[in-house]
This record gives structure tokens, C-alpha cells and sequence, in this order.
């Protein structure tokens, strides 16, 4: 029985800021995106935690 498309494992998306996407399929793009924006928001929450955690400190020693 032939192993069929879905039944294979998905190569993991990884993404290479600057690199050519002119081989890229749209729906490898799109994926791209939501990759993307998912880590952006990783980001800004871990700078908001950062900055939460600066200014907690900031406020202790400067009472």
C-alpha cells in the first residue's frame, strides 16, 4: 500500500530571515507568516516580562 502524502511526517517549518522565498509554494509562504507572528508574540511577551520585572527592581532601589 502506498504511503500517502498526509501519513508522512511533516518536515519541521523553519524560517531564514533573508533568504530567497522565490521557490516557495503560497501555502509554505502563509505558513511562514503564522511561524512568524507566533514568535513575534513570544518576543513581546518576554521583553514585557523583562521590562515588568526592570521596573519591579528599579522601584526597590530607587525608594
Amino acid at each position: 500500500m502506498p504511503i500517502e502524502d498526509d501519513d508522512r511526517p511533516r518536515k519541521k517549518i523553519s524560517h531564514e530571515i533573508g533568504q530567497d522565498l522565490s521557490l516557495l509554494s503560497v501555502e509554505e509562504l502563509t505558513e511562514r507568516v503564522a511561524l512568524l507572528k507566533t514568535e513575534i508574540e513570544r518576543l513581546e511577551e518576554a521583553a514585557a516580562k523583562k521590562r515588568a520585572s526592570r521596573d519591579a527592581a528599579n522601584s526597590i532601589f530607587k525608594s
